[in-house]
């Protein structure tokens, strides 16, 4: 269901940037599930560029019974812009879930009107996909904008709707970016690597996937996949609480 989001992303990537493949670690790139009736493959891309230290996304196919699409872009330390975080998911062709924003990094209101609010247009454009839905493992107030695309829709709305609607988010976040100030003081580039890691930090602790990722692949696989991939700069939780 997702593939065409993937391949428009890739397309997208490698025409305007000088993509070098960043590493995975072994045995995290693609897996085979041998549980239950259905088989599941998980594939993972991750790359890097001078503009952006990390794009990783990742593609579940298990069929009718589950198709997920999964990808964050990581801005260089350098600027301060928001992540791009894609999550799309589809567990038969009646329950489906689609999440798109620019994650910010901060909350104040002079990053809010300068990186939030060019996406209103684009949002109240799609405000069938705007959802007032109930997050149930995160704090809205955290890590999400108010323009967010969150809905449970179905599939004809995924082609008609979602998919050019992603395309407008994406090309709204290139054009950010190609804005983006590259920042040289050594405290504001600091500040980012941190806002960068308590992302990853929150988001590994909170992420609902895990259990999806356990169920298909085993529960030592999964950890390793969300504190050696997906989120590779945050601490498993025991580690996590003896820092603090």
């Amino acid at each position: 269901m997702f593939q065409p989001f993937r391949a428009y992303l890739e397309e997208e990537l490698f025409n305007r940037f000088d993509l070098r493949s960043r590493s995975i670690p072994a045995g995290l790139e693609s897996n085979i599930s041998d549980r239950g009736k259905n088989q599941a493959t998980i594939q993972s891309w991750c790359y890097q560029c001078p503009q952006l230290r990390k794009i990783r996304y990742t593609y579940i196919d298990a069929g009718e019974t589950a198709q997920v699409f999964n990808s964050v872009i990581y801005p260089s330390h350098h600027y301060d812009i928001p992540l791009l975080g894609i999550d799309f998911l589809s567990f038969g062709k009646k329950k489906i879930l689609v999440v798109l924003d620019f994650q910010p990094l901060f909350r104040d209101r002079a990053y809010q009107e300068k990186y939030i609010e060019p996406m209103r247009s684009i949002r109240d454009k799609y405000n069938e996909l705007a959802q007032n839905l109930e997050m149930k493992f995160y704090d809205a107030n955290q890590y999400f904008s108010k323009y967010l695309l969150f809905a449970k829709t179905d599939a004809e709305t995924v082609v008609k709707r979602l998919f050019p609607a992603y395309q407008e988010y994406i090309q709204l976040y290139w054009q950010m970016l190609d804005k983006a100030e590259s920042l040289s003081d050594p405290e504001d580039i600091q500040r980012i690597v941190k806002a960068q890691k308590d992302y990853d930090q929150y988001s590994a602790d909170r992420d609902p996937a895990h259990g999806l990722f356990s169920s298909y692949f085993g529960a030592e696989w999964a950890e390793k996949f969300l504190y050696d991939f997906l989120f590779e700069d945050a601490s498993p939780l025991a580690v996590a609480s003896t820092r603090r």
